[in-house]
């Protein structure tokens, strides 16, 4: 499943993917498959993540245009 804001996220944010990829306790290509839609994303990561950018799961993944 591709998540086009898992990106978007990713680069409002300045951060580069190898250090997502190491925050998530991952490899780069890993991570680079998660935004590409390549590799489905573990929950456990939608939810680092969220908490990571401030915003909801549902915002990542594209069921809402509120962040909060």
């Amino acid at each position: 499943m591709y998540f086009k804001r898992i990106e978007d996220l990713r680069i409002d944010n300045d951060k580069t993917q190898q250090e997502i990829a190491d925050y998530l306790g991952c490899q780069r290509e890993v991570y680079r498959r998660y935004e590409k839609g390549t590799r489905t994303m573990p929950i456990d990561f939608l939810i680092k993540l969220s908490k990571y950018y401030s915003v909801s799961i549902d915002y990542m993944v594209g069921n809402s245009n509120k962040k909060n």
